[in-house]
């Protein structure tokens, strides 16, 4: 792992996953400089200037692009070969882990996660990133440690463990003016409702389900995230189909009411899932770790791709 070859292609790696020569430097425990002259020989060698500098950080050129992968599978190889394994102690560790979630999960699992890596590995930093249609690739890229939510895309080919079931209820203010006591099948059909957008996640299965029954709801605001919507419920008459633990988080913070869905929708499991390509790495195994034992309510499964942990 210490040949000038080797050297070269991580330092490639690392300008690819950060855009940034002084983020790579800090990602390899290098100095700056020996960054830069690493990727003057690599510009050299390809005779291409491989990344450019942008108003959004170092961009890669197309032949930049067609290199990754070829790089990827190469350092991959390399590691295996020569047995490398390095060690991670959460404790001594200033990793930064990137992990794509929706707002539903901020509000269930940051503070507990947060209050965790305080108290075990202060160093250690972590980014969140939404869910979207991207996150499959990211995950294969390395350039997301880990997804957390309900993400049918993610069901095969990752790894994924069952964290907790969820059901679907309906938030409404408690000041609601129609709404007290119970929901009709006729009030919900009735009444104005917010939606949430639904990228990257399998929240569409509300509408699926509804067109199923020849169920009827009447939309009238549509916002990007759950909490938006959520506070717009609290202070107007709408509606809003929501998973039943955001329900009782929101309800034990401001002036709403929760009540059942007046007709069957199917329950749904929040996964973490990850690649296989990290699936033994030591830091990624050790986040799951944490987040499994903050959330999960499955004890002692196995791990596969398109299985569960």
């Amino acid at each position: 792992m210490t040949t000038p070859e080797l050297r070269l292609l991580s330092v490639f790696d690392a300008v690819y996953k950060t855009r940034s020569v002084s983020r790579a430097a800090d990602v390899l425990d290098l100095g700056q400089p020996a960054v830069s002259i690493a990727l003057g020989k690599l510009r050299e060698h390809y005779a291409d200037p491989l990344f450019v500098r942008t108003s959004t950080g170092m961009e890669p050129t197309p032949l930049a692009e067609e290199l990754v992968q070829p790089v990827r599978t190469a350092l991959n190889a390399l590691d295996e070969a020569l047995g490398h394994r390095h060690v991670f102690d959460p404790a001594m560790s200033d990793r930064s882990f990137r992990i794509c979630m929706t707002d539903i999960t901020h509000l269930v699992l940051l503070p507990r996660l947060w209050q965790r890596l305080r108290a075990t590995a202060p160093g250690i930093g972590i980014e969140i990133s939404s869910l979207s249609p991207d996150t499959g690739r990211l995950l294969e890229a390395g350039d997301a440690d880990l997804a957390v939510g309900f993400i049918p895309a993610l069901e095969a080919g990752f790894y994924q463990q069952a964290l907790f079931r969820q059901q679907y209820v309906c938030l409404a203010s408690a000041d609601h003016p129609r709404i007290q006591g119970g929901l009709s099948l006729a009030q919900f059909e009735a009444e104005g409702h917010a939606v949430f957008s639904t990228s990257g996640t399998g929240h569409q299965v509300i509408d699926q389900e509804m067109a199923r029954q020849g169920i009827q709801r009447r939309i009238v605001l549509k916002i990007p995230n759950f909490l938006g919507a959520a506070f717009v419920v609290e202070r107007t008459d709408l509606l809003m189909t929501i998973p039943r633990r955001l329900g009782e988080l929101l309800r034990g913070r401001g002036e709403f009411s929760i009540f059942p869905i007046p007709f069957t929708l199917p329950a749904f499991t929040v996964k973490q899932h990850w690649h296989a390509r990290f699936h033994n790495d030591p830091g990624n195994r050790w986040l799951r770790g944490q987040i499994a034992e903050l959330m999960s309510e499955i004890k002692g499964p196995q791990a596969g791709p398109g299985l569960t942990e």
